[in-house]
């Protein structure tokens, strides 16, 4: 089907070659509202459900493990779906361009609705949790998600150029996740909002709205040279078939494996970050902790900005990554070693971040290194069938470490923290229960509403969990990471095929002008 914009929808990028404003506004300032909810939600939803909504307890643990699968498993669906449509979407805007105009209103509305819980019963609340929840990641964000992550690959073949894309798009990325949320959130906006669902409610609700002008700013500074290029030659394949060919293909399957292990890893450090913070190197939104453990971890990230992109052209993105990786196993483990220790846990988040730096900033100018390959192999494009099971691997991992995640606190026994309106409450409550307050009640401060947050001691069990997923797993992952890019060398013949494929365009652009 041939559909036509608006001209007010038009791209205001009309230049064939990759421009500074594109640069710094289709690629780091479009996204950042969209990105930035995202990793608010990465780091804080499932805190919103277990020290919030308090639904770490409910159906004795089952709810909050087995939902998460459950909707990673719809989500997954349609992911699928999403790429089907894509990659059967023509207009002068491209195939993907065009979902990210959608998006940019489902994004808001859905992320308001994740937290807008009401107070009811059990029941009621664990519905509209699911519903909620799948409205936003199997929906709304999955539409975002899967045209936002093809901007690189279908913004042109100049390799250099769509690199640097790829740097712009990661320090954004960066941005949010790494300065805004994890220096921002638990110095200053954790501490004030506490538990408190309103203060909540009121802080998501901005930082979803947020997200609708920034979302447009992408669509309308971004650009499809390559689906131009390619949209005289394009087939129509089943997707039963495009999967064979994808999953036939060395790279395409070195590559989602690659990408399977480093999401499994992170997912689980992301969900461990705050608890681990909270429990067993800090205490319970202390504000320094989480702060000193995200700013080693931001600092090589700037360093990155400038440096990992010059390596990667000396050496290679699969030669610096894997070196990298190195680097990620090295650390962690120093930091598993001594989980308690502050000092020691800083230098392996540092080495660690280090390492981290190359799969940051270059991931997918790889994966779309591996598009053109099998470009040249099958003499086709499969962006949108592509994109979707690196998605699928991507939403379905959050779901299932989740649920493995929280499955594991419930087991071990975690404790949430209560609220109370007075020390004396407080003592009563902890009385009550036979738990232990995390720090003295008369060292606690008050919210502004005069509410007290008590956090418990968490039992050894609980924070040897915490321990694991935060600093444990991704000693073994980095291992895996390095075996599977050893291996994944992609890039060694790409020039010649590149030149083989324009060679190709060229021609079917002559014969269809007769």
């Amino acid at each position: 089907m041939k559909a036509l914009l608006s001209p007010l929808l038009q791209s205001r990028i009309k230049s064939e070659t990759v421009t500074k404003s594109e640069k710094w506004l289709g690629y780091l300032a479009g996204p950042a509202g969209a990105l930035l909810l995202n990793a608010v939600l990465a780091t804080y939803l499932n805190v919103y459900y277990t020290d919030v909504l308090n639904l770490t307890g409910l159906w004795s643990g089952v709810f909050l493990t087995v939902f998460p699968i459950v909707s990673k498993i719809i989500d997954a669906v349609t992911n699928v779906v999403m790429g089907q449509i894509i990659d059967r979407t023509h207009t002068r805007e491209g195939k993907a361009r065009p979902w990210l105009l959608l998006s940019a209103f489902l994004v808001p509305v859905t992320g308001i609705l994740l937290f807008t819980v009401p107070e009811s019963s059990d029941t009621v609340k664990a519905v509209w949790v699911m519903v909620s929840y799948n409205l936003f990641y199997s929906f709304a964000y999955t539409v975002f998600n899967m045209s936002h992550n093809l901007m690189v690959p279908l913004s042109t073949r100049d390799g250099t150029a769509r690199g640097g894309l790829s740097v712009f798009n990661q320090i954004t990325t960066i941005m949010m996740s790494g300065i805004l949320v994890a220096l921002i959130f638990p110095m200053v906006v954790m501490p004030m909002i506490g538990v408190d669902k309103s203060k909540w409610i009121t802080l998501m609700s901005i930082l979803s709205i947020v997200a609708l002008p920034l979302t447009l700013t992408e669509y309308f500074f971004t650009k499809e040279r390559v689906t131009e290029e390619a949209s005289a030659q394009e087939k129509k394949l089943s997707f039963g078939r495009q999967m064979k060919l994808l999953f036939t293909d060395k790279y395409m399957i070195l590559m989602y494996g690659y990408f399977l292990i480093y999401t499994v890893g992170t997912t689980l450090k992301n969900l461990g970050l705050v608890y681990y913070c909270n429990y067993v190197l800090g205490t319970y939104n202390d504000g320094v902790t989480q702060m000193l453990v995200s700013v080693i971890g931001g600092i090589p990230m700037g360093i990155g900005i400038f440096a990992v992109w010059p390596l990667a052209k000396k050496f290679g993105k699969r030669n610096v990554t894997m070196v990298g990786f190195i680097l990620y196993a090295v650390g962690s483990l120093i930091c598993w070693m001594f989980p308690h220790t502050l000092a020691v846990v800083l230098v392996g988040q540092f080495i660690k971040n280090i390492g981290g730096l190359p799969c940051a900033y270059v991931f997918m100018a790889l994966f779309a290194d591996c598009l053109d390959h099998l470009e040249w192999k099958k003499d086709l494009r499969m962006d949108g069938a592509a994109m979707s099971i690196y998605n699928i691997i991507a939403v379905a991992m959050v779901g299932i470490m989740t649920g493995v995640f929280n499955w594991m606190l419930a087991k071990a026994g975690y404790l949430a923290p209560i609220t109370a309106n007075s020390v004396s409450e407080a003592a009563s409550k902890l009385a009550e229960n036979g738990w232990t307050a995390q720090v003295a009640l008369a060292d606690l401060k008050p919210a502004a509403d005069g509410v007290l947050t008590v956090a418990m001691q968490q039992p050894d069990k609980v924070n040897g969990v915490i321990s694991f997923a935060f600093v444990g797993l991704e000693v073994f992952t980095g291992v895996a990471l390095v075996v599977i890019l050893f291996f994944l060398n992609v890039e060694k013949k790409l020039p010649e095929e590149q030149a083989e494929i324009r060679t190709r365009h060229e021609k079917t652009l002559k014969e269809t002008e007769k």
